[in-house]
Formats: C-alpha cells, sequence, structure tokens
C-alpha cells in the first residue's frame, strides 16, 4: 500500500513583546489587557494549542513577568523567547532561533494582540501554505477601508507579487483593499536565512519581518496570501476603544 505522505511540523511563534503604548495603561504589557476576564495572550496562545504544534514560542519584552507568570501557569508547554530591545518584528522572530534550532517545518507567526482569530481561518492558512507550496503565505483581508496598512499586489495566477506600505503606494496600489494582517506561515529554513539578510535600513531602526520578502522574491519562491473570511479576525488591538469593540465578538466565540 502507499505510504501517506509525511506531514510537515508546524511550531507557533507569538508576537507579544511589545508596549501598549495607547493603551489606557501604558506600563503594562499591551497582551495582558483583558477581554471578558481573559488577557489578550490567552486567546491566541488557546487557539495556537488547537493547532497541535510541535512547539509553541511566546516572545516576551515589554513587562514580560507579567506575561510570563501568567501564560506558564496556563500552560506549562509554552517555552519563551526574550525580545528585551524593541527593535522590530523581524528582530522579534530571530530572538527565537535557539528555541527552533531543533525544529525543521513550517513557522506560524501570531500576534498577541489579535484575540479574535479563529482556528477554522487558521487552518485555512496553513493548509493553503502547503497546497501551494509556498515558502511563505501571508493571511490577508479586505479592508473597507485599508488606510495604514501594507497592500497586497497579485500576479496573474494569484500569488503575491509584493507588499505596499501605505507611505509608498501608488494610486492604484491605494485603491487595493487587501491588506497585509502580519499573520504568516514560513518554510522555517527558509526565513531564518533571509531574516539574517535584513537591516534596518529605516527611519526607526528596526529589523522589519516583511523585509524577508524581498529575498523570496529575488529568489522566485512563491508566497502565496489567503483571505481570512471576516476582516475583524485580523484586527489588532491598539486603543481601549478596539479592546471593547471585540467584547461581544468574543463572548460570542466563546459561547460557540
Amino acid at each position: 500500500m502507499p505510504q501517506e505522505p509525511k506531514q510537515t511540523p508546524l511550531a507557533v511563534l507569538i508576537l507579544a513583546a511589545g508596549k501598549g503604548k495607547r493603551m489606557m495603561n501604558p506600563g503594562m504589557a499591551k497582551v495582558m489587557y483583558e477581554v471578558n476576564g481573559k488577557p489578550l495572550v490567552d486567546y491566541v496562545v488557546r487557539l495556537a494549542g488547537t493547532l497541535q504544534p510541535s512547539k509553541t514560542v511566546l516572545v516576551v519584552g515589554w513587562q514580560k513577568q507579567s506575561v510570563i507568570d501568567y501564560v506558564s501557569q496556563k500552560n506549562n508547554a509554552v517555552a519563551f523567547a526574550e525580545q528585551n530591545e524593541q527593535l522590530g518584528t523581524g528582530h522579534a522572530v530571530l530572538q527565537t532561533k535557539p528555541a527552533l534550532s531543533d525544529f525543521d517545518g513550517d513557522v506560524l507567526i501570531l500576534s498577541g494582540d489579535v484575540p479574535v482569530l479563529t482556528e477554522k481561518t487558521t487552518k485555512a492558512l496553513v493548509g493553503y501554505h502547503r497546497t501551494t507550496e509556498a515558502i511563505a503565505t501571508i493571511l490577508s483581508a479586505d479592508f473597507d477601508d485599508p488606510s495604514g496598512y501594507g497592500r497586497i499586489v497579485r500576479h496573474k495566477d494569484g500569488s503575491v507579487k509584493k507588499i505596499v506600505e501605505d507611505k509608498d503606494a501608488s494610486r492604484e496600489e491605494l485603491a487595493i483593499k487587501e491588506i497585509n494582517s502580519g499573520i504568516y506561515v514560513f518554510n522555517k529554513q527558509k526565513l531564518f536565512e533571509s531574516l539574517e539578510l535584513v537591516r534596518p535600513n529605516n527611519a526607526q531602526g528596526e529589523y522589519y519581518l516583511t523585509d524577508v520578502f524581498e529575498s523570496f522574491w529575488k529568489n522566485k519562491w512563491r508566497v502565496s496570501a489567503v483571505k481570512a473570511l471576516d476582516p475583524l479576525e485580523v484586527v489588532g488591538i491598539n486603543t481601549g476603544e478596539q479592546l471593547e469593540s471585540v467584547r461581544g465578538v468574543l463572548a460570542k466565540q466563546s459561547a460557540l
């Protein structure tokens, strides 16, 4: 009998090092703000668990001990990587390299402040990544008002040609409604290989995770994108108002 294809291992990285600069209390770790009695990070760690990953690594930084204490008490399978300087998303992912030294497979990157993302959408993202044999797959969404977000520009075959930041977009590109959510699946080896080449050539002096895509396109490696059916699933929480806005949605999800 023919053997079934070997299942590619999955690791989940959760980026949770940021400050809540626009929240009510900027002294608190952003992911520790609560919705319906649970910190934002709780929802994301639970989501990661539903995927049964080989490894889950949480990147902590600002007020890290409060995050480590809470998560380790709830889930002892989560490992932690520390980002002691806030040098961007690319830098945050690089801090997980030691924790993934013995792992080979696909890496799903989640944001610790995106609590509404569902298991169904996340599994569709990972599945599409594998079906299209991409090096990287972006979770995108169509926003009525995409201003401020990077736009997804596609080739005719549906693969991703480029991500254009709002400030760099042409008039035609600004008209694109499909945005980059910042949630991705990567081939682990190609991700870290390309991250080593990223330089902080920007005004903030930060290492942007999105810069790895330039290396992918240069090597003609396939980048895919799949849309979340509900754009609310990919919205990050940056203000107290946004925190309030997801309360009802999360209550409904918990009741299912």
